[in-house]
């Protein structure tokens, strides 16, 4: 009785695909809105073939925004200082008796003190969720002057 029935239903879906493979055939021509008339004053973005073309664009490439990010007073240079600034900042930090100089145990306090705050339950291991929680902050997206 399970084949006859299995049987019935495959007939059914053979049946139903060929249907809708019949009804979906495209049509002959397609019909599209007519385009709409261009405003003067503006200038036209549709070539000689009709397919609108898309404004020029002047983007930076990669290293172009990643020079521009370093040269601070944007004259065109980096300086060493512009370069060095961001870097002495971090050290800085590490550096927690300000000799000028990091050592192992500067390192290793300021890692195991971010360790200890992010294990929670003090198991000794950190589980995904508190291994999340020592992530960098996403940078800061600078908001557009537009």
């Amino acid at each position: 009785m399970a084949r006859f029935l299995a049987g019935a239903a495959a007939c059914f879906l053979f049946i139903t695909g060929a249907f809708l493979l019949w009804q979906g055939r495209a049509q002959d021509s397609p019909v599209l809105p007519e385009a709409p008339p261009a405003v003067s004053g503006q200038p036209s973005m549709v070539v000689a073939s009709g397919v609108p073309q898309a404004p020029e664009a002047t983007p930076k490439s990669r290293e172009q925004k990643r020079f521009s990010r370093a040269d601070k007073d944007k004259n065109g240079r980096i300086a060493r200082e512009e370069l060095l600034t961001p870097r002495r900042k971090a050290y800085a930090k590490l550096d927690t008796n300000g000799n000028g100089q990091l050592s192992f145990e500067e390192w290793a306090v300021k890692t195991l003190d971010k360790f200890g705050g992010a294990d929670k339950d003090r198991s000794g291991w950190l589980t995904p969720a508190e291994y999340a929680s020592t992530a960098p902050p996403p940078p800061k997206k600078k908001r557009c002057a537009c």
